[in-house]
């Protein structure tokens, strides 16, 4: 399947400054992961209880190390903890860009990583070889209708295991149709020798009410040359601060969770399940589901 070049291009834009949303992004990695590998462990834990661990894991290591595949990786946000916690992991993404820093990023932290460009809707991988899939931070509602949500899904469950588990977070979006909200607060990055960045965003409502054009600015300081006045020591450059202005554009598909609990129900996965930031410890809702048997028909 073609990629779609507004979402690749708008990560491939962002990729080299995505680090500058975070005060310290080793910081907020280190946090997802260990929520992440809490879900994965809480899973794995009532799965072994049961001997229900999924075809192809042995009993002996179902609280350790698991085959994840993170299809929406980023620059490695959540899979590069995840991987430093042990597991075995995949990380693709549409971005070839986002990817390729996801793999550096990894080699710089000695986080062993395989990594591939991919979009979630056509997975490069055999049926059945994962434990886990990861959808996180907002990623599957860059699918703007039900057939290509659906699709993504579908292929999720394709590549787990019977009674893996699917994590997919995303924004609050029950609350935020119901707001309409028509931008987010200012975040600043990391403390640096100049001012901070400063990151924000504005959406702009499609008239369906559920989906919308996002707008995502970073204000990233720079120095530029300036000119001193003439004085004692004469006219003369020196330099001064200023800001470069960074803007990226794509949409979204604000899906409540009765939505999304509902395509990947359709898509072949049972016990869908939202959790909350409160009982993760993620920073975003946590819809968590098990693969069933088999194999749902495809779209």
């Amino acid at each position: 399947m073609p990629h779609d070049p507004s979402v690749a291009g708008f990560y491939d834009r962002l990729a080299p400054d995505y680090h500058l949303i975070f005060p310290d992004w080793d910081a907020s990695m280190a946090r997802q992961g260990q929520a992440l590998d809490g879900l994965i462990r809480e899973h794995r834990a009532e799965s072994h209880s049961a001997g229900t661990h999924a075809a192809g894991t042995h009993s002996s290591d179902a609280l350790d190390a698991l085959d994840v595949l993170d299809c929406s990786c980023g620059i490695g946000t959540q899979a590069i903890p995840l991987a430093r916690r042990g597991h075995r992991v995949t990380a693709t993404d549409i971005s070839a860009s986002a990817v390729a820093r996801a793999a550096g990023e990894a080699s710089a932290r000695q986080a062993r990583l395989s990594t591939a460009v991919a979009d979630m809707r056509s997975l490069p991988f055999a049926d059945a070889c994962f434990d886990v899939v990861v959808c996180a931070d907002n990623s599957l509602p860059h699918l703007l209708t039900p057939e290509d949500v659906g699709t993504a899904l579908t292929e999720m469950r394709r590549v787990l295991r019977p009674n893996g588990l699917l994590i997919v977070s995303t924004r609050p979006y029950d609350e935020i149709r119901r707001d309409r909200p028509t931008s987010t607060p200012p975040q600043l990055g990391p403390p640096g020798p100049r001012a901070r960045t400063v990151t924000f965003q504005l959406w702009h409502w499609h008239d369906d009410g559920e989906r919308y054009d996002l707008e995502h600015f970073q204000l990233v300081p720079k120095l530029v040359p300036k000119l001193v006045p003439k004085g004692d020591e004469g006219e003369g450059a020196a330099e001064g601060e200023d800001w470069d202005v960074r803007v990226r554009r794509t949409t979204y598909w604000a899906l409540t969770r009765r939505q999304l609990a509902e395509l990947a129900t359709a898509a072949g996965f049972a016990e869908p399940t939202w959790r909350t930031p409160e009982d993760t410890g993620f920073f975003q809702p946590v819809l968590t589901a098990v693969a069933g048997s088999g194999h749902p028909d495809r779209p």
